[in-house]
């Protein structure tokens, strides 16, 4: 299957850091298919050979589980070519039309790594040169939107040059590879579909935390993010829906996307008068992450004095169906916390009536970790092995642990080239579809407008801890806790 595979934007931090080395990655492991070309273009003004150098000392710069040779980056870079386009000028879609237009390749993805603002004016220009035919497909990066009304707006513009089955709208936690465990762990065994419902679960804890802060991104973050925007609206709730969807007849892409938007819109509404009780955003302040000295939010380049833009969210959610009516979603998410982390933890019920001495609080539960490494954890009680008559009936932790690399070894692929695998490959089903994204911004919207009418709610904390106190207070009505506060 011949194919051209085009990143504009292909200068970007997203395109060098992650799009670029899965596309390589790929490459290395055999699976692109054969006669391919990779095309970037950005307003650089470099030529393929300059290109090349360009990418390959950015590669350097990066860490890699399997180093590479000059050779095997040499044979990889007979596969790039790269020409300056301003892709928000019309003229560049015809260029961009010409560039593909010179060989007939059987699939041609235009992958938009570029800002969201972009994306309705590419997209109606490559329906006007005829870069919309059967064989594109084009992959929108998130955000998508800035609330319903503008992600409404982009995806209308989107839908009236391409059909659906062209649309591949990413988002990368879904390529990760706990996260396609989860659905094995779930639907692929018998052991803990009967366990995954309320009468077992006590609670469910979904946290990513960065201990980097914006970065390069604080003008862009400040005034079109936020870590609702940024994180809650799609990261987070698509993680909500994998652990709560029914499970679906086939491994089919609508087959999935339905019972993830079953999920989405059985969430129990928020009311703009409940935002305050149930949602905590906070933004950090200057402190210290790994024995340095770090600013503080507004300190940071490109953010606005005085902004109010949110750093942390933490809410709580509920699902008001029969499987999980009553049981509590915690979704937290920040910059410069603590540590760099992204899990998944399903807190079970206490035993009914506890015969054994064991330490105070624990409960089974199940981590599905998914960074800084992809793992599978069950937190279970076992019996002390001491001699001591004192320690009779005594139970302790346990861990039983499935660590992908180390059981997979090289078969572990990361979330990037397993969606872009997909995409070439014609798969939806690690993609989401529109109807999922209103519904997710649907949910957030009543937090958008709270905070709009009532700033005040903004909370501060030190860079390099877990967020604002309010959190840890708003599982605490629930008799919850965070994982580290254990």
């Amino acid at each position: 299957m011949a194919f051209d595979l085009v990143f504009l934007g292909g200068t970007g931090d997203l395109a060098w850091r992650k799009l670029m080395p899965a596309v390589f990655q790929a490459f290395r492991h055999g699976a692109l298919p054969p006669d391919g070309r990779v095309l970037a273009s950005s307003r650089e003004k470099l030529d393929r050979a300059g290109y090349c150098q360009w990418l390959r000392e950015r590669f350097d710069s990066l860490s890699w589980d399997e180093p590479f040779s000059d050779e095997e980056f040499a044979r990889f870079a007979e596969l790039l070519d790269f020409r300056p386009l301003d892709i928000s000028k019309p003229e560049a879609h015809a260029e961009l039309a010409a560039w593909v237009g010179e060989r007939n390749a059987d699939t041609v993805v235009i992958y938009l790594a570029v800002a969201p603002a972009l994306f309705s004016g590419i997209c109606t220009g490559l329906g006007r040169v005829g870069l919309n035919d059967k064989r594109v497909r084009v992959v929108l990066e998130k955000p998508l939107g800035y609330d319903l009304a503008s992600a409404t707006a982009i995806n209308e513009a989107v839908r009236a040059v391409l059909s659906e089955q062209q649309i591949f709208r990413i988002d990368h936690y879904l390529g990760k590879q706990s996260v396609q465990n989860l659905m094995a762990l779930r639907f692929g065994n018998t052991l803990f579909e009967p366990l995954w419902r309320r009468e077992w679960i006590q609670n469910v804890q979904i946290t990513i935390a960065e201990d980097l802060g914006v970065e390069q991104r604080g003008g862009y973050y400040d005034r079109n993010a936020g870590a609702l925007r940024d994180m809650v609206q799609n990261h987070m709730l698509q993680l909500l829906c994998m652990v709560a969807m029914e499970p679906p007849a086939s491994e089919d892409a609508d087959a999935v996307r339905d019972e993830k938007l079953k999920v989405l819109r059985s969430l129990k509404p928020l009311a703009v008068a409940d935002v305050p009780n149930q949602v905590i955003r906070g933004q950090y302040r200057a402190g210290r992450i790994a024995g340095a000295d770090v600013p503080g939010y507004r300190e940071e380049e490109g953010v606005a004095p005085g902004s109010a833009t949110e750093t942390f969210v933490a809410l709580r959610a509920e699902i008001e169906n029969w499987r999980w009516a009553g049981v509590p979603f915690f979704l937290r998410t920040g910059k410069r916390l603590a540590q760099r982390t992204a899990d998944i933890v399903v807190n079970f019920r206490a035993v009914p009536h506890p015969i054994f001495a064991s330490p105070s609080g624990y409960q089974n539960r199940l981590v599905i970790r998914l960074q800084p490494e992809d793992s599978i954890e069950l937190d279970l009680l076992a019996k002390t092995s001491n001699r001591s008559k004192s320690e009779q009936g005594r139970l302790s932790p346990v861990k039983l642990n499935l660590d992908f690399k180390e059981a997979f070894g090289s078969q572990t692929i990361e979330a990037y080239e397993r969606l872009l695998r997909k995409v070439l490959g014609g798969r939806l089903d690690l993609f989401v579809r529109f109807d999922e994204q209103q519904a997710a911004w649907r949910y957030v919207e009543p937090i958008l407008e709270s905070w709009a009418n009532d700033p005040d709610t903004l909370r501060t904390y030190n860079a390099g801890t877990w967020g604002p106190p309010a959190s840890s207070a708003l599982l605490a009505r629930d008799g919850a806790a965070w994982p580290e506060e254990r």
